[in-house]
């Protein structure tokens, strides 16, 4: 049997314009400055730059959209609304996006122009005396060279490769001999296809020296002993004195473990941060401002507005006439709104990051990082009574230009562990002293993971071994033996 029910439910939603603050306080301020360009751009109602007298303006469109009404009976002849649309350089079919090709879009970055890596590999190809196949196999190999500089496939699937894609039926032998040419270009390790035969190509094409001698030796034939480095097997099985393994050492290290990586991004854009904030100390006080691109200048279209005061003026009034004061209708109140939105947006950003300075007084005062409160998300929000999500959103993607450096600001957060004193520390005052720890400990016996925990109980912080190993590999510190010198 059917019944009916009558339910009354509350929910809460968060409305369209809700969503795009939330979409705008989450923008760092190159990406915001591209936002605002683009609703420039679509929303020609929407003006940059100072308006004279913006009071009069808002309060003229209040008056103009509170009386709009759209029951009213229209006639077309006393007001010609596409003399009024005249100046409107973007046509309708452009306010939506799935219309046109995103190749339309105007690329206002400009890309840098040069040779590619692997054109820079093929050119050097020309200085050798190659046949038909020899040259296809070059370039295959060439092609196959990843941005590090190596070629990570086994020669059988390239040989695979050849034949079905090149129609070039060869052998892993002759392959292997075309890759020793590749081997010569530059820069030197290219076309390596594993670490060992990266550093061991660079060696052999340094001058010789008994250094180089030797280190060619260790990386050839006791590699594994060398990155593990296991330093007194090396001295029994070559017979040499720490001196000598030192300058080896020295000479490896010398060496590029990524000869792609000089070359391969230079022809990328490079992305540089901008500081959304700035924090200076001004008689022993801090004082924080805002990056004054995140405040720009904007207003309301002044023509738009006179737009709806001829509409509302006119008696007699046409259906087109109101299908198009519509539309401009529309793109004034998205234009108020988006101007409502950035000044939310300043007022939320330097609300939080205030929160934040004040509550890291210490650290900006001082720059030492051991100074640093715990701090997490909730307690930002609590002081300024807002949103965890919101103060996340600040945090995430947002730069703190302070007298130490450029600071990502999520970086000032941190969970709480006490010390044997009973008091809260910060989890990143533990990791500086560790670090600190580490780096004035003895290379020839660097300290273990047990050791580093008994010195940090000895300091006051009583953490546990696996605690110090976590904290270790965050700081992407390696274990004892990896560190270890001669």
């Amino acid at each position: 049997m059917l019944k009916q029910h009558l339910h009354f439910k509350l929910s809460q939603k968060l409305s369209p314009q809700q969503i795009q603050l939330m979409k705008l306080i989450q923008l760092p301020t190159q990406a915001f400055e591209q936002r605002i360009k683009q609703e420039l751009e679509e929303n020609p109602a929407l003006e940059g730059g100072k308006e004279e007298s913006d009071t009069e303006l808002d309060a003229d469109f209040e008056n103009n959209t509170d009386d709009f009404d759209d029951s009213e009976s229209i006639n077309a002849e006393d007001i010609n609304v596409d003399e009024y649309l005249s100046d409107d350089e973007i046509p309708d079919y452009r306010t939506h996006a799935n219309n046109y090709s995103s190749d339309d879009d105007d690329k206002s970055v400009p890309y840098a122009a040069g040779t590619s890596f692997t054109q820079h590999l093929v050119n050097q190809l020309n200085t050798y005396r190659l046949n038909e196949e020899e040259r296809d196999i070059a370039e295959f190999l060439v092609g196959s060279v990843d941005e590090s500089g190596y070629i990570r496939r086994l020669l059988s699937d390239i040989m695979d490769d050849l034949a079905f894609t090149q129609n070039v039926y060869t052998t892993e032998d002759k392959i292997e001999r075309v890759l020793k040419i590749v081997h010569q270009l530059d820069p030197a390790g290219v076309g390596a296809r594993n670490l060992q035969e990266c550093l061991s190509i660079q060696l052999h094409r340094k001058e010789k020296t008994a250094d180089t001698d030797l280190a060619i030796n260790i990386i050839d034939n006791a590699f594994d002993a060398f990155t593990k480095k296991h330093y007194k097997k090396l001295l029994q099985k070559f017979d040499i004195t720490e001196a000598q393994l030192k300058g080896a050492i020295t000479e490896i290290e010398h060496l590029n473990p990524k000869p792609g990586g000089s070359y391969a991004g230079n022809n990328r854009i490079v992305e540089h941060v901008v500081p959304d904030f700035a924090i200076k100390i001004v008689d022993g006080e801090l004082e924080l401002t805002l990056n004054g691109r995140n405040a720009p200048e904007l207003h309301v279209s002044r023509e738009y507005n006179n737009m709806l005061k001829g509409y509302k003026d006119t008696k007699e009034k046409s259906k087109s006439q109101k299908d198009a004061v519509l539309f401009i209708k529309q793109k004034l109140d998205a234009a108020k709104w988006f101007i409502e939105a950035i000044k939310q947006r300043q007022q939320t950003l330097f609300v939080t990051m205030s929160a934040i300075m004040h509550y890291q007084k210490d650290y900006f005062l001082t720059g030492d990082e051991r100074q640093l409160k715990p701090m997490i998300l909730k307690d930002i929000a609590d002081e300024i009574e807002m949103d965890v999500s919101t103060v996340s959103r600040v945090a995430n993607s947002k730069y703190v230009d302070t007298p130490y450096g450029t600071k990502l600001i999520k970086e000032f957060f941190s969970e709480s562990m006490k010390n044997d004193q009973g008091e809260d520390v910060s989890t990143r005052e533990i990791k500086k002293i560790l670090e600190t720890v580490i780096e004035e400990e003895n290379k020839k016996k660097p300290l273990t993971d047990e050791a580093l925990a008994k010195i940090l109980k000895e300091k006051g912080y009583p953490i546990a071994r696996r605690t110090v190993a976590k904290y270790r590999e965050q700081l992407d510190i390696p274990v004892a033996r990896l560190r270890k010198k001669i």
